[in-house]
C-alpha cells in the first residue's frame, strides 16, 4: 500500500510538472439596438493579466513598461470607438431589435517539452460560430448547419492581413513568446523570449473582428 501510495504521489508530481504554461484571452461584446458594450480579460498562467471593461483596458500585470503599455492601450480604445460608430451607423439604416452576444476565447499554450499550441474560438449568442485554423492562417465555419451569417463573416475576415497573417503571427509567435519569457523567469519550461511583447496587436485584431461581424449583426444580418 505504501509503494502505492508513493507511486501516486510520484505520477501526481509529474504530471503537475507537465502542466503546460498558458496565455489565454476572452472578450465578450453585446450588440443591441445600435449599442455595444465591452467586456474580457487576459490571464497568463492563471494570473489575471488586463481587464477590458466598456471603453477602457488596463495591464493588471506589468508585462509592459508604463510607455509601451500606453500606447497599446490608445490603439485599444480607438479600435473600440471605431467600433461602437460603426454600429450606431448601421443601426440608423436598418434599426434591429435583437441582441446579440459575439465572443472571443483565443491564446496559447507551451509545453514542457518546447512545443506549442495557439487557438481562435468565437461564438455567436453561445453557439460555436468560427475558428481560426493557426497553421495556415485561415477561418473556419463551425455554426451548425447552413448559415448565410457564418459564410459571410468567413469571407470578411480572410480579406485582411491583420484577421489572417497578421493573427497567425500573434499567437504562433508573440503568444508563444510572452510564455517563454515567463517560462525564463520561473525555469518551469525550457526556452526563452526570442520576441518583446505586443499585446496590442491582438486586442486590436479582436476589435477588427468585432467590426467586421458588427457589420452584418447590426443589418438585421443581411448578407
Amino acid at each position: 500500500m505504501l509503494r502505492l501510495l508513493l507511486l501516486g504521489g510520484a505520477l501526481g508530481c509529474a504530471a503537475e510538472q507537465a502542466a503546460p504554461l498558458a496565455f489565454t484571452m476572452f472578450q465578450l461584446t453585446r450588440v443591441y439596438m445600435g449599442n455595444s458594450m465591452f467586456r474580457g480579460n487576459a490571464s497568463l498562467n492563471g494570473q489575471l493579466s488586463h481587464l477590458l471593461e466598456g471603453n477602457n483596458v488596463t495591464q493588471v500585470l506589468p508585462l509592459e513598461p508604463p510607455d509601451a503599455w500606453a500606447r497599446r492601450q490608445k490603439e485599444v480604445i480607438t479600435y473600440l470607438r471605431n467600433f461602437r460608430q460603426l454600429v450606431m451607423l448601421f443601426n440608423k439604416e436598418r434599426p434591429t431589435d435583437f441582441t446579440h452576444h459575439l465572443c472571443c476565447h483565443l491564446g496559447c499554450r507551451l509545453y514542457p517539452n518546447g512545443t506549442a499550441q495557439s487557438f481562435y474560438e468565437v461564438t455567436l449568442n453561445r453557439t460555436a460560430f468560427l475558428s481560426f485554423h493557426v497553421p495556415s492562417a485561415t477561418w473556419e465555419r463551425r455554426w451548425p448547419g447552413e448559415l448565410p451569417v457564418a459564410a459571410f463573416a468567413r469571407e470578411q475576415l480572410m480579406k485582411y492581413p491583420i484577421t489572417t497573417q497578421d493573427l497567425q503571427y500573434f499567437l504562433n509567435t508573440t503568444c508563444v513568446s510572452i510564455l517563454r519569457a515567463q517560462s525564463a523567469r520561473t525555469g518551469k519550461v525550457s526556452g526563452r523570449s526570442r520576441t518583446p511583447l505586443v499585446l496590442g496587436l491582438v486586442l486590436g485584431s479582436l476589435g477588427l473582428l468585432g467590426m467586421a461581424l458588427g457589420i452584418f449583426l447590426c443589418t438585421g444580418g443581411s448578407c
